[in-house]
Formats: structure tokens, C-alpha cells, sequence
């Protein structure tokens, strides 16, 4: 078997989304509970001598058309981190929806990972109801396929080793192709959950989010999610605002940018 790379992983922010009531979180509310926002990251993984991206985000048309924030395209918090966009070379999306796969053609250089399901999902009969649909920017679905006839797509059925110490995981659940991503630091295995998981809560106290293709496969996604992950400690949600405050970030100045998840939580 081959060793591992240990590698370096980031969260990047670059949009929140700080309002939002418990039923957009939550299936099945409870009276408790509060207002609960959400951040919207990429991820960056480097080591053994490779960098990879993570999801790639949203641009400032989309967030105009959709009536969202954004703070900075995802690729200017690269360039915070020293990555050059135009000069990476492997990208993986995690899933299709439009908060994570609005840049295609900032990577030009890029193999983009993807499910098999994914893109069977998003040109399958379930995109005739809004209620999938929605999610998705036809744009975007069309880069992919532009992608895709530019022998830059790189497809996954299930799981699967994309380097030492960095793999590929179907879940499934909130879209029919999502994948999360293992990686193996100096603490041990984190997995970058994605949407499988928007929030803590979610995974914690088995509340699924509510914008879900199967509600089943996403709780089974959350079994298998701590099979893959060292602990609790070591699963990183999508979208939660509480990843900014329990890891550091790399330099001062990134504070409430960039935070690092190769190493322990600081909260």
C-alpha cells in the first residue's frame, strides 16, 4: 500500500448568508430552535507536491441574478493563498448546484472531477420539477458539457483514490451525485463533508437540510461520513459559520477569511 501524503486543507470564504429561519436548515424544527446563517466556502488541499480545489463557488452575476451576497469571487481568495486560478490543474465538484459550480472558466487548465451520477442527475427526468431544478443554473450545467466534449472532465462511480491520502466518496442524498472528499493531515483523516452536511447540526443530531434528492441516502451519507473521518472533530460541514470560529486561520491577516483544518480546533 502506498503511504500517504499528509497534506494542508483550507476553508476559503467567500459569501454568507447570515438570515435564514429553522425551517431552511432543518427538517422537522424544533421551537427552539434560532436563526442559524450560513458561509459559503471553497476548499484547498496541497501536498505531495500537487494543489487541489475544492468547489469553486459562485460569481457576482449569479449572486445578482439570484438576489445573494457574495464578499469575492472564490478564485481572489485563492489568489490570498498564492493559487493561481488559470495555472491549477485538478478541481473536484463535490456537486453541480450553482453555489459550487459557478467558475468553470476561471480554471481552464483543470481536470474536474465529478460523480457519474451527477451529471447523469442533472440531464435526467427529475430536472422537470422545480423543486430539483431549482438548485442549478443552466449555464452552468452547459460549461460542464462543454467540459465534458473538452476531454476535461474526469468521472468517479463511487469511491475512489484520486491520490496517497486523498480520496473520493459518493453519499448521495442531497443530490444524486454528491461526493465528499477524504484527506489524509497530521491529525489524521478529515473529510470534507460538502453539502452532504450543510451544518453541524445536521449530521449531529440527524436533521436533514431540507433541499435533499433522497432523505434516506443523506442519513446513511452521515454514517458513512464518521466511518470515513478520524472523529467527529475531523468532519468539516459545507456551509457552517462555526468552522470560522473553531479553526485558526493561516496568517492574522486572513482572520475571518481562511481557516486551516489540518490542524486541531482552536473552539
Amino acid at each position: 500500500m502506498t503511504e500517504p501524503h499528509v497534506y494542508e486543507v483550507f476553508a476559503i470564504k467567500y459569501a454568507a448568508m447570515p438570515d435564514r429561519q429553522p425551517w431552511m436548515n432543518f427538517i422537522g424544527v424544533d421551537a427552539h430552535d434560532g436563526p442559524l446563517g450560513l458561509d459559503f466556502y471553497i476548499w484547498l488541499i496541497q501536498g505531495g507536491g500537487r494543489t487541489w480545489v475544492i468547489d469553486i463557488g459562485y460569481d457576482r452575476e449569479v449572486a445578482e441574478k439570484r438576489g445573494r451576497t457574495i464578499i469575492r469571487n472564490p478564485v481572489e481568495g485563492l489568489e490570498l493563498m498564492g493559487v493561481d486560478a488559470a495555472a491549477v490543474e485538478d478541481v473536484v465538484i463535490t456537486h453541480m448546484h450553482w453555489d459550487h459550480v459557478g467558475n468553470v472558466g476561471l480554471f481552464p487548465r483543470a481536470r474536474i472531477h465529478v460523480q457519474d451520477r451527477e451529471m447523469q442527475y442533472v440531464t435526467s427526468r427529475y430536472m422537470q420539477y422545480p423543486a430539483f431544478r431549482h438548485a442549478y443554473e443552466l449555464d452552468h450545467v452547459l460549461e460542464m458539457v462543454k467540459a465534458l466534449y473538452g476531454e476535461r472532465l474526469v468521472f468517479h462511480d463511487g469511491d475512489q483514490e484520486l491520490a496517497p491520502g486523498l480520496s473520493v466518496h459518493h453519499v448521495g442524498g442531497h443530490t444524486m451525485g454528491l461526493q465528499a472528499v477524504r484527506v489524509w493531515t497530521r491529525r489524521g483523516w478529515v473529510v470534507l463533508a460538502s453539502d452532504a452536511s450543510h451544518l453541524y447540526p445536521n449530521m449531529e443530531l440527524s436533521r436533514p437540510f431540507p433541499i435533499v434528492f433522497h432523505v434516506g441516502e443523506m442519513l446513511e451519507g452521515h454514517k458513512k461520513l464518521r466511518r470515513l473521518a478520524s472523529s467527529g472533530d475531523h468532519l468539516i460541514p459545507g456551509h457552517d459559520p462555526d468552522v470560522m470560529r473553531r479553526y485558526p486561520a493561516p496568517r492574522p491577516e486572513l482572520e475571518g477569511i481562511v481557516v486551516r483544518l489540518d490542524v486541531e480546533p482552536v473552539a
